[in-house]
């Protein structure tokens, strides 16, 4: 009997996960310093609009690797994850801080088994059109493949805001 599992390249989820988790254990330190609601540096994000958006980007991501598990054309694009307004509703609809740690984990767990080895090779080579903005300047607009999207997640994205969510604790916290 021969075993064609072994054969196939998989992603290896395990840095997202961890990232995933690096990020949630930021939050919660936050969440349980007793500073409610730490004022960030002008023009920043506070702790639920950082979880928010990364609720956001993570769903995004989610819905790309569905679009390509189902054989349809994807996109990539986060400007809506850095819109105000979706931010706030969000937020609202998570129902505020501990409601949003746990949409983001839900979907961290969604993301490391549906980008890991729910999906071939070929799949996650499929490149992705991608608009990738940062503060309104554009960082990537270009075909990405879907590969490097989800693992982009855990070389990048989650870290900085991981520092980010860190930045907020109080001092000597």
């Amino acid at each position: 009997m021969h075993d064609h599992r072994k054969k196939k390249e998989v992603l290896d989820t395990t840095p997202l996960r961890n990232a995933y988790r690096a990020l949630l254990d930021a939050a919660a330190t936050l969440a349980d310093s007793g500073d409610t609601s730490p004022a960030p540096p002008a023009g920043e994000w506070n702790a639920d609009q950082i979880l928010a958006h990364v609720a956001i980007v993570t769903a995004t991501t989610i819905a790309a690797a569905a679009s390509v598990a189902s054989a349809t054309n994807a996109t990539y694009d986060n400007r809506i994850a850095q819109d105000t307004w979706t931010i706030e509703r969000v937020i609202a609809r998570a129902g505020g801080n501990a409601g949003l740690r746990e949409r983001v984990r839900l979907q961290g767990d969604a993301l490391c088994a549906l980008g890991g080895p729910a999906l071939s090779e070929a799949e996650l080579g499929t490149p992705v059109p991608t608009l990738l903005l940062s503060n309104g300047t554009v960082l990537v607009d270009q075909l990405v493949p879907l590969r490097d999207l989800i693992t982009g997640l855990a070389d990048v994205e989650l870290p900085t805001h991981t520092k980010q969510l860190l930045a907020l604790l109080p001092d000597g916290a």
